[in-house]
């Protein structure tokens, strides 16, 4: 038991070592860098055929699969945003009684994870490392009355969604043509918003009306 112990002694420092000597290079993000940003497209759509948009004046707040509709000030400097970047790519704003093309949809996606955490296996090995022998109870195993615990993460997401409304009559369905995804920390920020939606329309330089 004795040799069992110097070597997880062993084993301990040249961890705390090897750690102490290296840099988790996700440790120190802003928030700015642990943004993500998604953007996928139907291949199939010349999106220079389009020509108006219309967009709600509120956003879908999507809370573990029950959506209901806010209009934060948030939520507006994204609408806003998006509204900007869409006529940017030349396309022209109309009410959505004109009868537009595309239809803009932004959301605010909240998604919360459980999962359990067993801790068997940190008695089978950090409470092996003071064996029973130390304590003076020989042949004796140690046993964790509490051995699983839940957890819960709660994530955000924002997504803006175009939809094809010039063909919906003829396709008998209304068709998700361009999605973009922003992830990370900070993101539900007014002061941000203009800024994030911009990455996503330069990671989508096909979304062009001219």
């Amino acid at each position: 038991m004795k040799n069992k112990n110097v070597l997880w002694v062993c084993i301990l420092a040249f961890a705390a070592t090897f750690t102490s000597c290296s840099k988790d290079p996700l440790a120190n993000l802003t928030d700015e860098e642990s943004r993500i940003y998604i953007t996928d497209h139907d291949s199939t759509v010349n999106f220079s055929n389009f020509k108006t948009f219309a967009i709600s004046d509120s956003v879908a707040v999507i809370n573990d699969g029950k959506a209901t509709k806010e209009a934060t000030a948030t939520d507006v400097a994204f609408i806003n945003a998006v509204k900007n970047e869409m006529q940017s790519a030349g396309f022209t704003l109309v009410n959505r009684n004109l009868s537009p093309d595309l239809a803009v949809n932004v959301n605010r996606i909240y998604n919360t994870s459980t999962g359990i955490i067993s801790y068997n296996n940190y008695y089978d090995y950090y409470g092996g490392y003071w064996d029973p022998y130390y304590y003076g109870y020989g042949g004796y195993g140690y046993y964790s009355p509490y051995s699983y615990a839940t957890y819960s993460v709660r994530e955000g997401a924002l997504s803006v969604d175009l939809l094809d409304l010039k063909h919906a009559a003829a396709a008998n369905r209304i068709n998700v043509i361009w999605t973009g995804l922003i992830r990370g920390s900070g993101i539900f920020n007014s002061s941000n918003a203009a800024q994030q939606v911009q990455m996503l329309f330069n990671q989508s330089p096909y979304l062009k009306s001219k």
